[in-house]
């Protein structure tokens, strides 16, 4: 789809931050060159259900980097995207072939962003005098501030900026609607399979889970080698596992309250009237994390149907313009269903970048561009207008409560079926 007018720039470092400190952005007179890296970063346990990125970057703790995808560097002013990876806070980076946003630009005539952002105990560490947490959310903050600064350069309108992400990214575009310092620089959002039970851990548990990685560590985790904290990362995902009983929740999170000037409940609604909200999960989501008890389809609806229903009706309450949906694909082949992750590559990445994934199971590329394509619409229309328009069969309407509809529009929470709310 990359035709000869698409420019895919980047990396680009958006960003600098010591270990365990806020980011600052770029000096303009700063002349060094993107490392290209992503963040230090153990394998994906959902490798069995993507199979391993077929691109490899380098790792390394200079990693806020992003990449842009345009149709044209020119004053378009188009609407822009700006992903937000998942991988459960612990793996992942917006510089993967995964995530290039070539079909959405071509297709659309949007621009893409695609950002990494610092994981794991890197960027989610909570420990009195070492790291306040959420830094990885301090990362996002900063390249959606890059954004706004330079996006016009890439042809792109920095008053028309959509945040999308999926599972950990998606939570993440959640929790910056709760932060002050976000307000203007998005004006939509979707979100993609948001496993909002777990969306933010409380002070206490973060603290806790700190003290056992320190302990784990044995050494001073501001000065100790990347490789220890991955290992001490590890083992305290191991610890958490134990004793929380969940294969699915990381050890390391955002942690709700941690600005202690933030007002809670305030500012979410204040940042998010008037917002216009995309949000849905898909109908298999759970399969992808078999350690879990109980089946597949209540685990889904527990996990992500229900809580995401609920924040869309807080939304609508708020003064939000709320849409929803439910994948429903199962590829072919695929002992997955319409697990977690199968959507991506209806909109981000190309064939080369997802061949041999499993969750894609037996499936043509040529099928997987067809159903894409309609899908990419809806979010192009989404990101363009706040409505996604029609929708493809393979996505389903649902309105409070998750109900499946017949129509082929997305449906706000508390609706009628088949329509939208404006």
């Amino acid at each position: 789809m990359d035709g000869p007018a698409l420019i895919r720039t980047g990396p680009i470092r958006y960003a600098t931050a010591e270990r365990f400190a806020r980011p600052r952005p770029v000096a303009p007179d700063d002349p060094r060159p993107s490392s290209g890296q992503i963040c230090p970063q153990p394998p994906s346990r959902l490798d069995a259900v993507m199979g391993p990125p077929r691109d490899r970057p380098p790792q390394g703790e200079d990693c806020l980097n992003l990449t842009v995808t345009t149709p044209a560097r020119d004053a378009g002013a188009r609407p822009v995207l700006v992903w937000f990876h998942g991988g459960g806070f612990s793996s992942g980076g917006g510089v993967l072939d995964w995530y290039d946003g070539g079909p959405l630009a071509a297709q659309g005539d949007v621009v893409v962003v695609a950002v990494n952002y610092r994981l794991g105990a890197l960027g989610y560490l909570f420990l009195d005098g070492v790291s306040e947490g959420n830094l990885g959310l301090y990362d996002q903050l900063e390249a959606l501030r890059w954004v706004r600064d330079h996006i016009a350069a890439y042809g792109g309108d920095p008053g028309n900026v959509t945040v999308f992400g999926q599972s950990a990214g998606a939570l993440s575009a959640r929790m910056l609607m709760e932060m002050p310092e976000a307000r203007g620089l998005f004006r939509r959002a979707i979100l993609q399979s948001a496993p909002l039970s777990i969306a933010a851990r409380s002070r206490a548990e973060a603290q806790a889970l700190g003290r056992i990685f320190a302990d784990v560590l044995g050494t001073d985790p501001r000065t100790a080698p990347t490789g220890d904290l991955l290992a001490a990362q590890r083992e305290t995902a191991a610890a958490h596992g134990r004793r929380s009983g969940s294969t699915l929740e990381p050890p390391f999170t955002p942690v709700a309250g941690a600005d202690p000037v933030r007002v809670p409940g305030l500012t979410f609604d204040v940042n998010v009237r008037g917002l216009d909200v995309m949000y849905g999960w898909n109908a298999d989501d759970m399969t992808a994390f078999p350690g879990e008890r109980g089946e597949p389809d209540e685990l889904t609806r527990r996990t992500y149907e229900a809580p995401l229903c609920r924040l869309g009706d807080r939304l609508a309450r708020a003064g939000a313009r709320v849409h929803a949906y439910r994948l429903d694909w199962r590829p072919a082949g695929s002992p997955f269903g319409a697990t977690h992750c199968v959507e991506l590559p209806l909109l981000l990445g190309g064939r080369e970048a997802w061949r041999g994934a499993p969750m894609l199971g037996d499936v043509p590329w040529e099928e997987v561009e067809a159903l894409g394509t309609a899908v990419r619409a809806a979010w192009i229309s989404f990101a363009r207008t706040g409505v996604p328009g029609p929708m493809p069969a393979e996505l389903s309407c649902v309105g409070r409560g998750g109900g499946a509809g017949g129509t082929a529009e997305a449906v706000s929470p508390g609706r009628g079926r088949g329509t939208t709310r404006s």
